[in-house]
């Protein structure tokens, strides 16, 4: 068994690394949610407001299927950011 041994700060700085590939995977992967994590990202419960953005235009999804529909998580992120509110 071979034993490394790091610094303090060469330790977090590798950490730091593994963490921002890690989110850069996820991003990738997280392209398209489900109808559920759409509704949880946006903080709402009812289906029918999710499907009311979907018709006014607000959020972009796709249907790959005839009962699937995926939502595009970059244009949820977008839509929260355009309803964010500056504080005084």
């Amino acid at each position: 068994m071979e034993v490394i041994c790091l610094q303090d700060e060469a330790f977090y700085a590798l950490i730091e690394e593994i963490l921002r590939r890690i989110k850069e995977k996820q991003i990738e992967k997280d392209t398209w949610i489900s109808g559920e994590e759409a509704m949880r990202k946006l903080r709402i419960k009812s289906k029918t407001t999710l499907q009311k953005l979907r018709d006014e235009g607000k959020i972009r999804f796709s249907q790959p299927a005839k009962k699937v529909i995926l939502y595009e998580a970059k244009s949820i992120n977008e839509h929260l950011e355009k309803h964010a509110k500056n504080t005084f």
